[in-house]
């Protein structure tokens, strides 16, 4: 065996020395960006509302006083921009792209926002998309957010891939559904972040139940729930329930999420603010 030069890259060898750390593919952002905490909502499959509860929680973190960012890396369905009634064109200049302000502050970058069409289907290839990811991360002026929330691609393919390795996400909420299928959607999203070496900050439930106006007894639309149980197996605490609500559903039409009322996602928010606490420390 030839001597060893330290350089495992381009060695063959499975030796006991060899450097097992793997390589940091992170980018950096803008250099006028000035972001705290990145936080990530994800899950196994599509359909789940990562959307919703990205927005939820963004809101209520802002509500407490932080300043918040949300980036919308579902490129091939974006949907936050509407349920801020953001409209028209993200602008920039020589040093970057602006994101969009939010009517009570919160920055926004979404493919949506560079389309002259927003209905236009983006139909793109993977690594197209996510190289679209890539730049709303490092040609974005994100300003001094605190928090930096990303509204993750469906699934656990090549996209939500090239976001966990571009971009250095600090812990992720899980968004499941009740029907028996959550088991398996949340397996899935846990393994993906534990191969990724990323914290998971806990699981939400999104159409847990419906309220009755009349005498407020919950309704399971889609069967009991399971968040418990699954939330049990895998270690992780239950960061809120969000039931399917009329008005809420309403706000996110009328593009005024922000002005939403319920405290369904305060762990959430707790889980959240605790990043910024621990790095304070």
């Amino acid at each position: 065996m030839s001597e060893c030069t330290h350089d495992c890259s381009t060695c063959s060898e499975a030796c006991s020395s060899r450097q097992q750390n793997p390589q940091d593919l992170h980018e950096k952002p803008h250099e006028l960006s000035k972001i705290g905490k990145v936080i990530a909502v994800v899950s196994g499959k599509g359909g789940v509302g990562k959307s919703l509860v990205t927005a939820l929680t963004a809101v209520s973190v802002q509500r407490s006083g932080h300043t918040v960012g949300i980036l919308d890396a579902d490129i091939t369905g974006p949907s936050v921009p509407k349920m801020f009634g953001i409209t028209g064109n993200a602008e920039g200049d020589a040093s970057g792209i602006f994101p969009r302000k939010t009517k009570l502050g919160t920055d926004l970058m979404s493919i949506n926002l560079l389309l002259e069409d927003p209905a236009q289907p983006v139909i793109w290839r993977g690594p197209v998309i996510a190289g679209a990811v890539k730049q709303f991360w490092t040609d974005v002026i994100w300003g001094d957010d605190e928090y930096l929330f990303v509204d993750m691609p469906p699934g656990t393919g090549d996209v939500p891939l090239t976001v966990f390795q571009s971009i250095p996400v600090d812990g992720i909420i899980i968004v499941t559904t009740p029907q028996d299928l959550v088991s398996m959607i949340v397996e899935k999203a846990v393994k993906m972040a534990e191969m990724m070496n990323i914290p998971i900050l806990g699981l939400v439930e999104n159409m847990s139940y419906a309220e009755c106006p009349d005498c407020g007894k919950r309704i399971p639309i889609f069967g009991e729930s399971h968040i418990a149980e699954v939330a049990q197996k895998h270690g992780l605490p239950v960061l809120g329930q969000i039931p399917m609500n009329p008005k809420l559903a309403a706000a996110c039409d009328k593009g005024m999420i922000e002005l939403f009322e319920g405290d369904w996602l305060e762990a959430a928010v707790g889980a959240v603010l605790g990043l910024g606490e621990g790095a304070a420390q």
